[in-house]
């Protein structure tokens, strides 16, 4: 059983705050360039942003074609696994950190595309944080909370909120514009997810792996990437499809590619 406490809140935010502050403050500026920093937009949108719900897809492919120099389905995979990403960490990092998600609907983001770095940028608008009834936030009749009554309810919130909502229609909608396959996408949400949990490790409770375990296959993604631990900390990945950057102008492999070495 879910409630919910009016809209809007962004105290509800501050340990998902705080969790990404500190990968910041361990990796450099650089790892937190497609978030605004406090995660939280305007109400409007400024000139150059749009909601997520807003955004089109041609214009999106568009930009990466000119920011890559990249052939449509390369754009197009490089485009996805940049925006997954975003969209996915605040929500990943929220669950890992403190169990507290803040639902990642179209309506509740606010995008910036650019075909320079970074490409893009996301925000948070009026925030919705579901939260364990349990939280002692829910005490304090703060807006902007969704009440759930235990931990898988709150994974069941964060794949309807991210997935149902968001990735899965967007996906659709890039597979009607480019030919590149489901598993291809999907293995890109699959490596985010676990490279935003491996990067901020020192700030999780609790075994890395055993979260990132229980985070992917709460999305259908656990088996697109093996993963070890690494010793100090954090996550060794190997992905099982490739995001195709191999066919850049310029070519790269990624550190986790399942084509390195071959």
């Amino acid at each position: 059983m879910t409630a919910l406490i009016s809209r809007g809140g962004s105290q509800p935010l501050a340990p998902v705050i705080a969790t990404l502050t500190a990968l910041e403050a361990r990796h450099g500026g650089n790892s937190l360039q497609g978030l605004v920093p406090g995660l939280v937009g305007l109400t409007a949108e400024p000139t150059g942003w749009c909601n997520a719900s807003d955004l089109k897809v041609t214009d999106l492919l568009a930009a990466a074609a000119r920011r890559w120099q990249a052939q449509p389905h390369a754009a197009a995979a490089l485009a996805w696994k940049c925006y997954s990403y975003w969209v996915a960490l605040p929500a990943v990092l929220g669950f890992a950190g403190s169990r507290r998600v803040p639902l990642m609907t179209p309506d509740h983001v606010q995008v910036r595309v650019s075909d320079h770095q970074p490409f893009l940028t996301l925000a948070l608008r009026a925030p919705v944080t579901a939260v364990l009834a349990t939280d002692p936030i829910v005490a304090t009749d703060t807006p902007g909370l969704l009440i759930v009554e235990d931990e898988e309810e709150l994974l069941g919130v964060l794949r309807r909120s991210l997935v149902n909502a968001h990735l899965d229609p967007m996906v659709d909608d890039l597979r009607r514009h480019v030919h590149i396959g489901r598993r291809t996408l999907w293995g890109s949400v699959a490596s985010g997810v676990a490279y935003g949990l491996s990067r901020a490790a020192d700030s999780l409770p609790g075994p890395t792996m055993d979260i990132a375990h229980r985070l992917l296959t709460a999305l259908d993604a656990d088996e697109l990437v093996d993963l070890s631990e690494r010793p100090g900390g954090g996550l060794d990945i190997q992905r099982r499809t490739c995001c195709l950057a191999f066919t850049l102008p310029t070519p790269k492999v990624c550190t986790t590619c399942c084509i390195r070495g071959h």
